[in-house]
């Protein structure tokens, strides 16, 4: 239920007070909307009037956030942003179906964005926008419907589905291989070793998967896969990464693995969504499309890589 109609201002006075807010100025909020600085003026002080709140500190010529000014200018600019992305995506898609989705970029890039033709093939008034996150956030203010999820199974107000596991092999180029002469895990500790900042301990878990024992580990910091597998690609060291999405580059022969090692499992991606849009017609549609296409992948004849 909507708070009473006091609490709800029109959007113009809305409009005219986050412009001048986020300017700074009358005259530059006036310009913006079109309006007459005296215009704007009015509305900021019907504005002020009817939350019973001052918002602006008069300074001559000049104004000035109050500090409950500034925290109200922060979600209001929050609640236009989330007004004007819904009139997007429903200008985008008049018949509905819009799903906002967050993405873990390397999962995203190589594997669910090369599937989803199949996905709009099947539903084809489906308008997926997809946003990359690379942590857990709070659903309750955001206008995401789903994320993509990978770790523990662990995401505070929200639901999540398992969707597949992971796990890694240490890859190089072919050329790096054979100048530092890689046979055994203990070899690789002579050799320079690629690490992810969100990952702080892969190798070290690796090592110990191996019995090898190590001391400090250094080597060049990433802050995503991809760049990571470029670095390996490229020659400068050795890189963990997921078996199922370096495919193309096994395949190809840019990388190979490293040394003969049994994969090491590393954790678990999952769909999770908010409780109250789970049953969200695209949200639904896209969890039964992305099951689906995993149960088609783990059906596939094996090709060398494992999934």
């Amino acid at each position: 239920m909507l708070p009473p109609r006091r609490f709800l201002p029109s959007f113009s006075l809305l409009s005219a007070f986050e412009a001048a807010a986020r300017t700074g100025s009358v005259t530059a909020a006036a310009s913006e909307l079109g309006l007459t600085q005296s215009a704007v003026s009015r509305q900021i002080a019907a504005l002020e009037k009817q939350i019973g709140v001052v918002l602006f500190l008069r300074e001559r010529q000049t104004i000035r956030l109050t500090i409950a000014g500034d925290s109200y200018a922060r979600e209001v600019r929050e609640a236009l942003r989330r007004i004007s992305n819904a009139s997007l995506n429903l200008r985008a898609n008049p018949s509905g179906g819009t799903l906002n989705l967050a993405i873990l970029p390397f999962f995203g890039s190589r594997w669910l964005i090369p599937r989803m033709p199949r996905l709009l093939d099947q539903h084809p008034g489906m308008v997926v926008n997809l946003i990359t996150r690379l942590e857990p956030f709070d659903f309750r203010f955001d206008t995401l419907d789903a994320a993509l999820h990978f770790g523990a199974a662990r995401w505070p107000g929200a639901v999540l589905t398992p969707l597949m596991d992971e796990d890694v092999i240490p890859a190089c180029s072919p050329d790096f291989s054979a100048r530092h002469d890689l046979r055994t895990a203990q070899d690789l500790l002579k050799a320079p070793l690629l690490h992810l900042n969100t990952r702080p301990d892969a190798w070290e878990n690796w090592f110990r998967s191996q019995e090898t024992e190590f001391e400090a580990l250094h080597g060049m910091l990433f802050d995503q896969f991809v760049t990571m597998l470029e670095a390996a690609s490229a020659g400068l060291g050795i890189a963990l990464l997921p078996r199922f999405l370096i495919a193309r580059e096994l395949d190809e022969g840019r990388l190979v693995a490293a040394v003969a090692a049994a994969p090491l499992p590393t954790g678990r991606y999952f769909l999770a969504c908010p409780p109250e849009r789970a049953s969200y017609p695209p949200l639904a549609a896209f969890r039964a499309w992305m099951l689906a296409e995993i149960a088609d992948e783990r059906l596939a004849p094996a090709d060398g890589i494992g999934q």
